[in-house]
């Protein structure tokens, strides 16, 4: 069956322009969009009554469009799942988080979550918070591209770095468990010539956490070693002037876009061996993992490939290849045509004799 897309955001950005570029009906309404620090009881109240609306106004929505199948995704909305209900239509919930470590929250959203009819799971680890669920699966999201680096000397000149320093990057959002603090610990511990590169921002309102990492450099004594390159608008210089790209997430990240990224650029990887990172990286063929949280388990690695730059190329390669083809988006985009039709099939078959 062929589905015509109808994209609800909770706001304009970027993603709203390149939608509509390609054809894509896009309606921009605010939702009450379900973050990690909702999973309290002051931030469930908080978000009741916005997601009664939104679920009344997405039913309405949904019965006048003719919508057939509702698909929701765990880092935006709770009001797909009763708009689904309500319109009589199935409804899919795709799970891009781990909240292993809001043990409060997590129980009453689990059973939210078990409503849907198909919970594909950005990774094992994320499909692993549901036991033996039949409803729920591995659908690993895909990368776009896998067209390989820029020139490196360029990337170097733009970003301010030595053309002949060992760099080191990690790229996503500042936060206290994205680890950027465990590469500087790291950094310390390496020779002169080692830099990194920390390429992203904070959320609004945690721009403390970036000053606290500006005062961690300077205690470390590698201040002068750190070049903190803001939110990159095209990450792919980063990617073509690091050495190693690094993914230290302190907790266990669901499926990092950094890592499968930096895979498909091509880039020698070092993550952290929990979460979605083990199952984009093979360790000692595409990638490296090290024990998350372990300034020197990951100084030890990063050691090992600055004196070994044959070896980085081997694993970057050897990555790019196994992201081309394993983790594609094309076979994505089959996972979940796939797992509609599938929906669609039970909705339509005759109830048993």
């Amino acid at each position: 069956m062929r589905y015509t897309p109808l994209v609800v955001l909770p706001e304009d950005g970027e993603l709203v322009a390149d939608l509509r570029d390609a054809g894509v009906e896009v309606i921009v309404r605010r939702l009450a969009v379900l973050r990690r620090s909702m999973l309290s009881p002051t931030g469930v109240a908080g978000t009741v009554a916005a997601w009664a609306a939104d679920a009344v106004a997405l039913a309405r929505l949904s019965r006048a469009r003719g919508v057939a199948l509702v698909h929701s995704n765990t880092s935006v909305t709770l009001g797909g799942a009763p708009a689904a209900r309500l319109a009589g239509i199935p409804h899919v919930w795709h799970v891009r988080e781990i909240y292993a470590d809001f043990p409060h929250g997590f129980p009453a959203l689990r059973r939210l979550l078990l409503t849907a009819q198909a919970l594909p799971c950005v990774s094992e680890a994320v499909r692993a918070q549901f036991g033996a669920s039949p409803r729920a699966m591995t659908l690993h999201d895909g990368v776009g591209s896998t067209a390989g680096r820029v020139d490196a000397a360029a990337a170097r000149a733009e970003l301010g770095l030595p053309s002949d320093a060992f760099v080191v990057a990690v790229l996503g959002r500042v936060a206290a468990w994205k680890g950027q603090d465990v590469l500087l610990r790291a950094l310390a511990q390496l020779p002169e010539d080692a830099v990194a590169l920390v390429a992203g921002a904070p959320w609004p309102g945690d721009e403390a956490r970036l000053r606290e990492l500006h005062e961690l450099g300077a205690a470390l004594g590698v201040g002068d070693r750190v070049r903190f390159a803001g939110l990159l608008a095209d990450p792919r210089p980063a990617y073509a002037a690091a050495d190693v790209v690094v993914v230290p997430s302190t907790l266990p990240d669901p499926f990092p876009n950094a890592a499968l990224e930096a895979a498909a650029a091509g880039c020698c990887v070092v993550g952290a061996d929990h979460g979605g990172i083990p199952e984009i990286l093979r360790d000692g063929s595409t990638g490296v993992l090290v024990a998350p949280g372990d300034p020197q388990a990951l100084a030890v690695a990063l050691a090992a490939l600055r004196d070994a730059p044959e070896r980085r190329a081997a694993l970057g390669g050897a990555a790019r290849r196994d992201v081309a083809t394993r983790l594609s988006t094309a076979r994505m985009l089959s996972d979940v045509q796939a797992l509609y039709d599938g929906l669609w099939a039970d909705r339509s078959a005759p109830p048993a004799a």
